[in-house]
């Protein structure tokens, strides 16, 4: 264009200048990226209307919603990518001795608070039982009731397929039920190998194979459901400390 020249007011194709093509008409050039994204949102509810007609509360719920939604797919994400580095840790250390000692020890009888919760599997556990202690910690704290020891997880096959997850904390409490909440009794296990882990428990599968390598190579055969302690269990989840327990007997003989 010469200089000097004026532009014209329209382009080529008879729109108004500056404003984007796929903008509704009225909307501002200012406004579109940002409208953009709230047709990502919910195009059912802001196509076709001017970006003034949306009342500002609609619009911060709606944010606030995808924010949720993006933060659950992260969480998600990462949980999977933890288990992908730990099976592939799982694969790379196959057939070397574990790091940590297992020791065989009775375990007594302990009283816990616990809810339970159905997870398809065992790789889907985790987002399975951390809202089960959320819960849990909420009612305990409702009832008045302060924790005694340590959190104690355990596992049983649920009756119609899946994993029946059973998220406990000792307590000294009355048996009973309330609404799901049950106190119950963990019976005493005879002998038990048991491990420790130190780190999170989406990258347990490597020492919970190690253990299994160690039961099977020292002739020991599972008797029981496991069971997890917890230890220590600091806001970084890299730095928690759990001890896995695995009821075992002696295999019999030629097996």
């Amino acid at each position: 264009m010469p200089a000097g020249a004026v532009r014209p007011p329209v382009r080529l194709d008879g729109r108004p200048r500056g404003r984007d093509p796929g903008a509704p008409e009225g909307l501002r050039p200012a406004h579109t990226g940002l409208r953009r994204d709230l047709w990502r949102l919910d195009p059912h509810t802001v196509s076709g209307g001017r970006l003034g007609d949306i009342p500002a509360g609609e619009l911060r719920a709606m944010l606030r919603l995808r924010r949720a939604e993006l933060e659950a797919a992260m969480t998600a994400a990462a949980a999977r990518l933890a288990r992908v580095e730990a099976r592939l840790h799982s694969i790379e250390s196959e057939g070397q001795m574990p790091v940590n000692d297992v020791v065989l020890k009775s375990l007594p009888s302990v009283r816990l608070a616990e809810l339970t919760a159905v997870a398809t599997d065992f790789d889907s556990i985790g987002p399975v039982i951390q809202p089960l202690y959320d819960e849990l910690f909420r009612r305990l704290e409702a009832a008045g009731i302060a924790p005694s020891g340590p959190g104690v997880a355990h596992y049983e096959d649920a009756p119609e397929g899946g994993v029946l997850v059973h998220a406990g904390v000792e307590v000294c409490a009355p048996l009973g039920e309330d609404d799901g909440l049950r106190v119950v009794d963990l019976p005493p296990v005879e002998q038990a190998a048991t491990v420790v882990h130190r780190g999170s428990m989406e990258a347990v599968l490597p020492t919970v194979q190690s253990l299994g390598r160690w039961i099977d190579s020292n002739g020991y055969r599972s008797a029981g459901h496991p069971r997890e302690v917890n230890l220590e269990c600091p806001e970084n989840r890299d730095d928690w400390v759990t001890e896995l327990q695995e009821p075992v007997r002696k295999a019999s003989p030629g097996r």
